[in-house]
């Protein structure tokens, strides 16, 4: 292909992205573009280093200090950083995290879950800083998401989890195909993310459908990195073997009310639940 994506890192480890970059700077002439982090990555990293129950300002002033030395790896770069929340935390408290972890770099943007309290909250902090809309699983999801970031004034991402829909048995990649397709011929506000990476296979469709962005876990970079970075041949054909397709909804329209779109999507909820329960174990 002619043009490669923006490539990020996606981790809660700064060795990684410093690496990572590195090999990116050898090979393309070019850093990495930008990280992701989310809570499960971040209570990794933090569980493995610290001895027993940390309390929750501890837990904060530690991921702010993470993601402080991402950004001086790669200062340039976006660095996507999350808000936490279970089903019953509402857009307001979201949008109060959101601020404070904004002010924590230069280069920050904040992830909000596919949910109603998170896009309520995203429609508002889209005017106020960079959005990450994460957790997304669905062609609704993202039709929402375009809606309801029309107006916004910084750069919004969405992040389909494809890795997550392959476990499944359903080719999450659809997804991506699929926003893409919706999104064509628009304005091109929202740059579309594809995350949860599981494979080379993965990166190499993205790419094939000029998805903006990859984010890509430090070990498929690795194997990436070790083939020598391939990129997909024109007539290249993805190969989803046994995994169920995700036909493209005619009847998803853009230009309705954000409101009016399903949002409601069982990993999602399982998503938004699995980073809760992670980064909470770990406090006192």
């Amino acid at each position: 292909m002619d043009k490669l994506p923006k490539i990020f890192i996606d981790g809660g480890e700064a060795e990684e992205t410093r690496a990572a970059s590195e090999a990116m700077m050898k090979h393309f002439g070019r850093p990495l573009d930008g990280q992701t982090t989310n809570p499960t990555l971040i209570a990794k990293n933090l569980a493995a280093r610290v001895k027993g129950k940390i309390s929750q300002e501890e837990a904060l002033e530690e991921y702010k200090r993470i993601v402080q030395e991402m950004s001086e790896i790669i200062p340039q770069g976006s660095i996507s950083i999350q808000v936490f929340a279970d089903r019953e935390t509402p857009a307001e408290e979201m949008l109060m995290q959101a601020r404070v972890r904004i002010k924590w770099i230069d280069n920050a943007s904040i992830k909000f879950p596919a949910t109603f309290e998170g896009l309520k909250a995203a429609e508002v902090a889209c005017n106020e800083m960079p959005v990450n809309i994460t957790l997304v699983f669905s062609q609704e999801q993202a039709a929402a998401v375009y809606e309801v970031s029309r107006k916004a004034k910084y750069p919004i991402f969405i992040s389909p989890f494809v890795g997550r829909m392959d476990d499944r048995g359903e080719n999450g990649m659809d997804v991506v195909k699929n926003i893409i397709k919706m999104y064509k011929n628009r304005d091109g506000h929202v740059d579309v993310l594809t995350a949860s990476v599981r494979n080379i296979e993965h990166i190499l469709y993205a790419i094939y459908l000029n998805s903006n962005i990859i984010t890509i876990p430090y070990n498929v970079f690795i194997l990436w990195a070790n083939n020598n970075f391939p990129q997909p041949e024109v007539n290249y054909v993805y190969q989803a073997g046994n995994l169920k397709e995700i036909p493209f909804q005619e009847k998803v329209l853009l230009g309705r009310n954000w409101l009016g779109y399903d949002l409601n999507h069982e990993l999602t909820e399982a998503g938004v639940k699995r980073f809760f329960d992670d980064w909470t174990r770990l406090f006192l």
